[in-house]
């Protein structure tokens, strides 16, 4: 019944009087582009490094004159990682800034409750922060997905603990949220399929901060490995819980932990974590002149080195720049998705698995890999990638 109530006062709340759409999305010399992230709230180091890189690349685009003659104006507004906030914000940039084209949305359930009327008033969502199948599935022309989904990685990861780790206690610690429960459908769903089940399994609210209960139960419950179905700061909460504890057992998070926030977590009380992710982060000092040049131009604009969602944020929106310069002049919603959808092999400045779309295939890629917390730093443990 929540999620009932939620979709309908996103409904009501993004509904855009008829008027808006007579309007003209692109001018002669410009095209709006938005996002609404979380700038202030729980999931800020996200956001906020997501959006710079975004902005950077495009006030690239800019320097050199636009794109078909057309400069990028980008309208970034902050939801603190809030639904209400999430549908205010969407409905300003499609109503208000009439934006053409909405990229980099924070957050599954924002995405969730925003996405039916943004994509019925012609604005498609492209590549949003969030790895959930419903970016992408079921396939909709207007929504597109960047890389292996939240599902994808964690069926992969279970498949991996339990075949080649040995794992047979699998328990889980998630958010009772959107994102929460995607991450733990692949993980049941895995279990499923090798005829295995959750030992024991809490939830918590994103702001919950005690968590020594849950530890317990999950002690008492003989598990011998832990999944997350969490994002940075119940991550670390969870994490010194556990190792405050004295108990110790494996953790294998999701791509929402792989953060260098995490990694360093003063006294290493993060070492050793696991998580699995479909892009491997490239460190600000990584020999490769593409990435160095990268690395170094953001932190000189921004102040602070790129974290991973920095990266994402970079590569997603080489993306969009070049659909947009594929698009040509005559640049129109559906001409977009054509040339996105027209995009194959691409290859990223990072080393990320190579990128396809198509007509019938929305996701850029859907490979996993495996890290580990190993002296403060995310290490890629093997080479290889993983599935299911």
């Amino acid at each position: 019944m929540r999620n009932v109530f939620i979709a309908a006062v996103a409904a009501v709340a993004l509904a855009i009087p008829a008027t808006a759409g007579e309007n003209a999305r692109v001018t002669d010399n410009e095209v709006v582009i938005g996002t609404y992230t979380d700038l202030s709230g729980v999931t800020a180091m996200w956001g906020v490094n997501n959006t710079n890189a975004w902005r950077m690349v495009f006030d690239e685009a800019n320097a050199e004159g636009g794109i078909n003659g057309r400069k990028i104006k980008y309208i970034v507004e902050d939801m603190q990682y809030q639904v209400p906030r999430a549908v205010q914000a969407a409905n300003k940039l499609i109503n208000r800034d009439n934006v053409f084209i909405m990229v980099s949305n924070g957050g599954t359930p924002m995405n969730n409750a925003t996405m039916p009327e943004q994509i019925a008033k012609g604005v498609p969502n492209i590549f949003p922060l969030t790895a959930a199948r419903s970016m992408y599935y079921p396939l909709n022309h207007m929504k597109f997905g960047f890389a292996a989904s939240y599902y994808d990685m964690e069926r992969a990861g279970v498949k991996l603990f339990a075949e080649k780790h040995g794992k047979k206690a699998i328990c889980a610690m998630s958010q009772d949220t959107d994102f929460g429960r995607d991450v733990m459908d692949g993980a049941r769903d895995q279990l499923k399929a090798m005829n295995m089940q959750l030992v024991a399994e809490t939830m918590h609210k994103p702001t919950d901060t005690d968590f020594s209960a849950a530890v317990a139960k999950l002690h008492d419950a003989k598990c011998d490995l832990v999944l997350l179905g969490t994002i940075v700061r119940d991550t670390v909460q969870i994490v010194s819980a556990i190792r405050k504890s004295g108990w110790d057992v494996d953790i294998l998070g999701n791509i929402a932990i792989y953060d260098v926030s995490v990694a360093e977590v003063p006294g290493g009380v993060t070492e050793g974590v696991y998580t699995t992710t479909s892009v491997i982060f490239a460190q600000p000092d990584d020999p490769r002149p593409d990435v160095r040049a990268f690395a170094t131009k953001y932190e000189k604009a921004f102040g602070h080195p790129p974290n991973f969602a920095a990266q994402v944020g970079y590569s997603a929106a080489q993306l969009v720049v070049q659909a947009l310069q594929k698009a040509g002049r005559d640049l129109t919603a559906d001409g977009f998705i054509a040339a996105l959808e027209s995009i194959k092999e691409y290859k990223d400045i990072f080393g990320s698995p190579t990128m396809n779309f198509s007509a019938t295939k929305h996701q850029g890629s859907n490979e996993a890999f495996l890290a580990q917390v190993r002296n403060g730093h995310w290490v890629q443990v093997g080479t290889e990638s993983y599935g299911y």
